[in-house]
């Protein structure tokens, strides 16, 4: 099983690591803990970070987070800058991903309600200056649900002035598979990851890939790998 996530999700996740900065001893913060937020907390440890901070406003998957060394952030409790604080001592970290993307909601009290720039704009304020942002979660030129019609083509209200006074780099696109694919296969191989178990990943078979898009669309915290000839059973 850990060996499917190499298709996208784990490069995904690590690919937002690396642009962000992360080495030995950094401190970092992931924004979500979807399956490729978790992927990029993984990502983090295997680069050496010393702290892998997981925010959300889900309590399971805040949970799975914590099950493999994560401190965690519960979103619907504010802004995350105190949380780390409490965390690190310091309302700052070197380094950090967003595995959120365009469909992010508010944080605190409006955490029920869309706000696509709010994690970007969260990260650069608690990102310390000179760190960098990887970018790793989606976004569009075209979101017909989007709030409002800038948000529909995809324009955000960003605070760059922010980023430009702390000279922070940011790094968005879509991850390079390859790039990643053959080292990470071989941390893999020689059990130095467990992606699989991080992620929570569980093989469906066809006929039940309806209940697990539905499931995954309520905010399960499982990666649901489709198994249609039964492959992850032998």
């Amino acid at each position: 099983m850990d060996l499917t996530m190499l298709s996208d999700i784990f490069p995904t996740g690590f690919h937002g690591a690396v642009t962000a900065g992360v080495g030995v001893g950094s401190t970092v913060y992931v924004a979500g803990a979807g399956p490729v937020g978790l992927a990029a907390a993984t990502g983090a440890m295997l680069l050496g970070a010393a702290a892998v901070i997981v925010g959300d406003l889900n309590a399971d998957r805040l949970a799975q987070a914590r099950s493999f060394g994560c401190e965690t952030i519960d979103l619907t409790k504010g802004d995350p800058a105190e949380q780390i604080e409490q965390i690190l001592g310091v309302p700052e970290v070197d380094c950090a991903v967003d595995a959120v993307g365009f469909e992010a909601k508010g944080h605190g009290s409006d955490s029920g309600h869309e706000a696509p720039a709010t994690v970007l704009n969260s990260l650069m304020d608690i990102t310390a200056a000179g760190g960098a942002l990887g970018i790793p979660g989606l976004y569009v030129t075209g979101d017909p649900g989007g709030i409002d019609e800038a948000a529909k083509k995809g324009s955000l209200s960003l605070s760059l002035g922010t980023g430009w006074a702390k000279s922070l780099s940011f790094t968005t696109g879509q991850c390079p598979v390859m790039k990643y694919n053959r080292s990470l296969m071989m941390a893999i191989l020689n059990d130095k990851v467990h992606i699989a178990k991080n992620v929570n990943a569980q093989a469906i078979g066809i006929e039940d890939a309806p209940r697990g898009y539905a499931e995954f669309d309520a905010g399960a915290a499982t990666k649901y790998v489709l198994n249609p000839n039964g492959y992850l059973d032998a």
